[in-house]
């Protein structure tokens, strides 16, 4: 479909694609952690070691994989300087797909040590509780010959002992002084997954451990009005203020809403989104905002966690954040008594990124609803345990 717009012809059917794995057409918000890749970035080019790893945590939807891909296109513009990977967990499953997703197979059989060849990694010859030596020694070879980052999306699903063995190399050639970097990206039970695997991991990281929060209402601003200006469209300020409002500056709802602004000026052929196109398109974005709130939900019920749930939602009625106390309050509200158990309904709620705790902030801790609007769902479908 073609529409002339007055200042180009809008030929793009998909421009803000939510929900398939692509970069979002605008990245915005993200300035801080931007520039701590890139130092890292620059650090590898000048073949030297960066000064710790990354580690990006956030619930989902919040755009850890479009920080990573914009990360995996910066390092490709430098591939005349180093080299970048980019897997995922499924694809490391033993220790020979590792192997060969760190260094491709032609590579391989040269930068293993000769009395280990390529056809054996995996084999009994190379077991995995005996493979960091063997990977450590193939990284360090590679890495001389060209400087690599290793970007990991999806890490809280790493096997275990395949995540140790990355883990211990990646400390082990960090410590050999040579140009490698590994970047994980996770939802917030990355961390106690990570320590299930190497409890030193943390200490080494500094200003690596990155929490991938929402966006500030400016910064959700600009993703929704960047693409749009960019092929010759607006968005007037009442019909963009509702839209944010609407998002809570959640990037995957952003990403719905603009799809749906899009489509309708592909449409209509206008060329500025006002406060009726909006209303248009409420309705059809409400349906996709309620599918998703529903996985949530189905969640939360699959672990038990609708009754823990609900009476949190009603903590964050009235309160933007709340610490360990608040939290534990609200889950002997709902008849969790025993301090272990709400320690680990704590847990499993910070790992569905229903409510979670952005690294880095002191005591007290300053817990965080995932998706502010989800509270209310789940007060909806399942907080009939109190009368309010």
């Amino acid at each position: 479909m073609r529409v002339n717009c007055g200042v180009m012809e809008l030929t793009a059917k998909w421009v803000f694609s939510p929900g398939d794995g692509v970069s979002p057409p605008a990245l915005t918000g993200r300035a801080t952690e931007q520039a701590i890749l890139n130092r890292c970035l620059a650090c590898l080019c000048e073949g030297g070691a960066p000064p710790h790893n990354v580690v990006l945590i956030g619930p989902r939807g919040n755009g850890k994989t479009a920080l990573l891909n914009w990360f995996k296109q910066t390092c490709e513009q430098r591939k005349d300087a180093m080299d970048v990977v980019l897997i995922e967990p499924a694809a490391i499953a033993d220790s020979q797909r590792l192997a060969h997703a760190l260094s491709p197979r032609r590579r391989l059989a040269k930068l293993l040590p000769k009395k280990i060849g390529i056809a054996s990694v995996g084999s009994a010859e190379w077991p995995l509780a005996e493979s960091p030596p063997y990977l450590t020694e193939m990284l360090i070879r590679r890495c001389r010959r060209r400087p690599l980052a290793v970007l990991l999306d999806e890490a809280h699903t790493l096997d275990v002992n395949i995540g140790a063995a990355l883990l211990n190399a990646s400390q082990q050639v960090r410590a050999a002084q040579v140009p490698f970097l590994l970047v994980l990206a996770g939802t917030p039970g990355l961390p106690s997954h990570l320590d299930a695997m190497n409890a030193s991991f943390w200490s080494r990281l500094g200003q690596g451990e990155l929490g991938i929060e929402r966006l500030s209402d400016e910064a959700a601003r600009q993703a929704l009005t960047e693409p749009l200006h960019k092929h010759g469209l607006a968005i007037d300020a009442d019909a963009l203020n509702e839209v944010v409002a609407h998002s809570q500056a959640y990037p995957y709802f952003i990403r719905i809403w603009g799809d749906a602004l899009w489509q309708r000026l592909l449409e209509t052929g206008a060329t500025t989104v006002t406060a009726q196109t909006v209303e248009v398109r409420q309705s059809a974005v409400a349906i996709q905002v309620a599918n998703y709130y529903q996985r949530r939900f189905a969640e939360l019920e699959g672990e038990g966690l609708v009754a823990a749930a609900s009476e949190i939602a009603r903590l964050y009625r009235n309160e933007t954040k709340a610490s360990d106390q608040d939290i534990d309050a609200a889950l002997a509200s709902a008849g969790i008594e025993d301090a272990s158990s709400r320690f680990a309904t704590r847990e499993a709620l910070n790992r569905l990124g229903y409510v979670w705790r952005p690294p880095g902030q002191l005591a007290p801790v300053a817990w965080q609803a995932g998706i502010p609007s989800l509270m209310t769902h789940v007060l909806r479908q399942g907080g009939t345990s109190r009368a309010d």
